[in-house]
């Protein structure tokens, strides 16, 4: 699993400091493929997920949604909410705004100030893993665990409440560290409850098999190869394989190399070419076909695209 993690980034698009005094509703709408992050530094907040669920937020409290879902944050759990785009928002620097929901006769004392980030989350190899994630990842829980998180979160309480020069640049910073350590804690945690997938990382054998094909995604693997790696004959290992991945190992690792491309050439504007040699193809047209049939598109449409656009 600590191979694995190292493939893991989790980089904020757009943050929010949010100051709002009651009664407030701010509606967060689903963005595919983005992760949502919230700080509370002051005040009493709900966090309402679209199910009905409803999490109570107090001052230094942290919420990861690894999927980030439709959700709102309101000052009482059944009031009505209006989307965070309809609230004027003042930009404090390249991706942070500031957004104010404050009536003027209202007391600064009930005032909540929040920080949040609409953030990139790509785990590389790790993608399956974003799925069976809890919907909601609460930083209270991992405290016991991980006390280094406790020191960030005062700091960011401190960056939100004097607004000193820079603290716009800071808090960015601070949401990514501490939203990968909410990550991290839940997977030396056991990842909760969660099958599947990671039964197969939870299996000895079967997990040097999985790790070889994440450190050597380029190599012409064969089943056998890869049988070997777990110890096992070749129909041992691909009937275990299937059986807890749901994948036969082959069609495994060529999705492997097809995340870890599209995130080469779309996000790091690696060249088609060079994708295609680091992954062991032999020719960009047979990268290309590969590609396509995997995600339906082909890897040029990628670099056609600009970051503004895939965003």
């Amino acid at each position: 699993m600590s191979e694995l993690l190292l493939g893991m980034r989790l980089n904020g698009v757009q943050y929010r400091r949010l100051h709002a005094a009651p009664p407030f509703g701010v509606h967060f709408g689903t963005v595919e493929g983005r992760a949502q992050f919230h700080f509370v530094a002051c005040g009493t907040v709900y966090l309402r997920m679209a199910g009905g669920a409803v999490h109570a937020l107090g001052p230094g409290d942290a919420v990861l949604l690894p999927r980030g879902g439709e959700h709102c944050l309101v000052s009482a759990p059944d009031l009505p909410s209006q989307d965070v785009g309809a609230y004027e928002a003042v930009p404090l620097c390249k991706s942070v705004s500031a957004v104010s929901a404050c009536a003027e006769e209202t007391c600064p004392s009930q005032h909540a100030h929040v920080f949040s980030g609409c953030m990139e989350f790509d785990l590389g190899g790790m993608h399956p893993l974003v799925a069976q994630m809890p919907e909601v990842m609460l930083v209270g829980t991992l405290l016991e665990r991980q006390p280094e998180i406790e020191p960030m979160l005062r700091a960011m309480e401190r960056e939100v409440l004097t607004e000193r020069v820079g603290s716009a640049g800071i808090l960015a910073r601070l949401a990514d560290v501490v939203s990968a350590s909410i990550v991290r804690g839940w997977v030396e945690c056991g990842c909760g409850e969660t099958a599947g997938w990671l039964d197969a990382l939870r299996d000895p054998r079967l997990s040097r098999a999985i790790g070889a094909m994440h450190r050597d995604p380029g190599r012409d693997w064969t089943v056998a190869e890869l049988a070997q790696e777990m110890g096992a004959s070749r129909s041992v290992f691909a009937e275990r394989f299937l059986a807890v991945t749901g994948q036969t190992p082959l069609r495994y690792v060529t999705e492997l190399r097809m995340r870890l491309a599209a995130e080469w050439i779309g996000r790091d504007h690696m060249s088609i070419d060079t994708a295609a040699q680091r992954l062991g193809y032999a020719s960009q047209a047979a990268f290309s076909r590969a590609f396509k049939r995997v995600t339906g598109r082909p890897p040029g449409a990628l670099r056609a695209e600009g970051p503004l656009a895939r965003a």
